[in-house]
């Protein structure tokens, strides 16, 4: 762009505002907390005063495996995110949402990334994410998530939410080489700073300064040259501000007349093209004071951009453990203190026990013999060490040292308890509890320290609603041609699933259409991929053997952690199909039915039986009324009670023999069938003999070939 001075220190002295007004006081801190946690916990004065007295400077790092602990709380704990339609959206879209989300997730490694942006909140109080579109890998353009350093972010001073849709603006630096600069905005820009030492503006010590976060340590700039060659290509000197700010801006919108919705139309619409669309959705298009996004970009005193932002949102996701009216607090910041109470206290129990080994001579002059009071001082806390005297023994006698103070060892357990107490990350939770505790006591003081970590968790879980809430403003936004996207569901297993989205049919429709509806953002907490699968697969296991589940043997196999495990199932499915494997499976069915059809002919034989019975009680009860009426009474009746009885014995008897004849029918064709199926396994096992003795004999070497 032309050179804009006046832009440029305008935001210049925007920046420089913000960052002496709390954000240099954040970087202080931070600074802190991380050498704390690299173990660099004495200041460079301090060691020198040490080692002047020659006093020791122990580094005791409690730091490092408490805040390990809280990271692998969150490793083993990530979030699922999904969307839900609301207003009347298609559920199938959301569907589609979801796994467009999961593809962007797993393109930028968002795991990592999201344990990168914790591991910087609870050691700095501060981590972030940048989410925005990029075009360097697709020219349809992708999302693309990164980590900012949380020292390279300065936040809105009068910003008093989490949330950045309230901050007014937010500045993100970062250093950048000159070709750097020339890719992404312009070679003449690129070619005016590309030789600078200094900055424009004055007291601008960090646009172009010496101390950055890399793997060295300061960077001189004196001479971009080394020998004859120019550094600039790669020498990362030049600090480049972007700096998103709110302005008020009447905008057009897209209103339907129906719910009330309104959208932004795209400041790159023409009339035409708003006007098919206002056509064709029946929209409508009214002008509304907003506040828009302006995007500038600087790098000392020239302006590489300067344009309306093309996102709905801040491309900052900021992530805050604990945040209480625009401060934010972190998890090592309150462990300064013990830490440095722990380090001070070892050394001084060191340096006790060091002079009381060596606490010096008292010696009259000449009174040694063979060695000079400098070498007495050097040896005089050897072991067996001889000291020859001049005169009495009287003239050289040792220093008595003072005793150690008592409670100096109970000063440093406090200070490791004080550490356990104020990060919340006790025995239990490391796994250093004593022998004598039971396992039910541990898992119950883990699940109860469990909670001083909610805040922090729920906190990042507030993040990830952002996150997600910002992506799919952009996919909505971007994503409006169609594309194939391929979701992998399995990584271990390669499971993969491609998706065709905004495609349209001969009809004239569009298919997977992310642009339309409205969605709500649904975040669950799931554990880790490997605890995941052993618990899934320990259920499985269980469900089936002490329950008696029906659970298929490869569904099981699936939920393993077996690395070949695909290749396993396939066999057991290419077993499961081969014709000896339905040979056995039909052999077992039909023992199933004959076993059902003898259960069967034992209840129809019982059923017989108890029809027979009732058949005598009755022929009993006809002949004792007989019995009992008189000659005059019965007359004909007689003679149809005999006839009854008759009836009903060759009725009963008819049934029982048709019953006999089919048990005898289902046994034969029960003997018949297994006659059959030994015959076929025989015959299938002949031939696989036959087959392994021909492959034997064609891989056994010939004794004549070899001759």
């Amino acid at each position: 762009m032309p050179l804009n001075t006046d832009l440029a220190s305008k935001v210049w002295y925007r920046y420089q505002y913000a960052r002496e007004t709390g954000h240099t006081d954040f970087a202080r801190k931070a600074n802190i907390c991380e050498n704390y946690f690299r173990g660099e916990q004495w200041t460079p004065e301090d060691l020198a005063a040490l080692k002047a007295s020659r006093r020791p400077a122990l580094t005791i790092n409690k730091i490092i495996s408490t805040i390990g602990n809280v990271m692998g709380e969150q490793i083993y704990n990530r979030s699922e995110i999904s969307f839900r339609p609301k207003s009347g959206a298609d559920s199938g879209t959301a569907d589609i949402l979801t796994k467009v989300f999961k593809q962007i997730s797993d393109n930028n490694q968002l795991d990592w990334r999201r344990s990168d942006m914790f591991a910087d909140g609870i050691i700095t109080s501060r981590g972030f994410l940048d989410v925005r579109m990029d075009f360097g890998d697709a020219m349809q353009g992708e999302v693309r998530i990164e980590n900012i350093n949380p020292k390279n972010v300065l936040i809105d001073n009068d910003a008093e939410e989490h949330d950045p849709d309230s901050w007014n603006e937010v500045f993100v630096t970062k250093w950048m080489t000159a070709d750097d600069i020339a890719v992404l905005y312009s070679k003449t820009d690129a070619d005016l700073l590309r030789n600078r030492d200094g900055s424009y503006f004055p007291y601008g010590y960090d646009a172009i300064d010496t101390e950055r976060d890399r793997f060295g340590n300061k960077v001189s700039l004196v001479g971009n040259a080394i020998q004859g060659h120019d550094m600039s290509p790669v020498l990362r000197n030049l600090r480049v501000i972007e700096r998103q700010h709110r302005v008020l801006d009447r905008q057009k919108h897209f209103i339907d007349p129906k719910t009330g919705d309104m959208r932004p139309v795209p400041a790159d619409w023409d009339r035409n093209r708003i006007a098919l669309v206002s056509q064709q959705f029946g929209y409508e298009v009214i002008p509304k004071l907003v506040k828009r996004i302006r995007w500038t970009v600087i790098s000392d005193n020239i302006v590489l951009h300067d344009d309306w932002s093309p996102y709905q949102h801040f491309t900052v996701v900021p992530y805050f453990p604990y945040f209480r009216r625009g401060k934010t607090v972190g998890l090592v910041e309150n462990l300064l203190g013990p830490q440095e109470l722990l380090n001070k206290v070892s050394s001084q129990e060191l340096h006790v026990v060091n002079s009381s080994a060596n606490s010096g001579y008292k010696v009259k002059t000449g009174a040694l013999a063979t060695m000079s009071i400098e070498e007495l001082e050097q040896r005089g806390a050897e072991t067996g060490l001889v000291i020859e005297m001049n005169g009495n023994l009287d003239e050289v006698e040792k220093i008595q040292p003072n005793a150690t103070p008592q409670g100096l060892d109970r000063i440093s357990y406090k200070a490791e308890e004080h550490i356990k107490t104020i990060s919340g990350v006790s025995d239990s939770q490391q796994g250093m509890d004593r022998e004598d505790v039971a396992a039910k006591a541990i898992q119950t003081k883990r699940q109860a320290a469990s909670t001083n970590m909610a805040k922090p968790l729920d906190s990042l879980v507030r993040t990830d609603f952002m996150l997600a809430r910002n992506i799919l403003d952009l996919v909505q936004t971007f994503y409006t041609e169609e594309r194939i996207l391929t979701i992998t569901h399995d990584r271990d297993g390669g499971g993969t699933e491609d998706i065709t989205i905004n495609q349209t049919s001969p009809e004239g429709y569009v298919l997977n259409d992310l642009t339309l509806g409205e969605f709500d953002v649904t975040i669950s907490s799931v554990p880790q991929r490997e605890t995941l699968e052993d618990s899934q697969f320990d259920q499985a296991v269980s469900m089936k053997k002490d329950l008696g589940i029906q659970i298929p043997d490869s569904f099981i196999i699936k939920a393993s952690r077996l690395l070949n495990k695909n290749d396993l199932i396939k066999q057991l499915e290419a077993s499961t199909n081969s014709p000896q494997a339905q040979a056995a499976a039909q052999l077992q069915q039909r023992g199933q039915e004959a076993e059902v059809g003898k259960t069967e002919a034992e209840i129809a034989q019982k059923q017989a039986d108890a029809q027979l019975k009732q058949a005598k009680t009755q022929k009993e009860g006809v002949a004792t009324q007989k019995d009992a009426q008189t000659p005059i009474e019965t007359g004909e009746g007689g003679n149809e009670a005999e006839m009854m009885k008759v009836q009903a014995e060759t009725q009963l008897a008819r049934e029982k023999f048709q019953f006999e004849q089919q048990m005898q029918l289902k046994e034969f064709e029960l003997k018949q069938q297994e006659m059959q199926q030994k015959q076929q396994l025989a015959q299938q096992a002949a031939a696989q003999k036959a087959v392994a003795d021909r492959v034997a004999r064609s891989q056994k070497p010939n004794p004549t070939q070899g001759a």
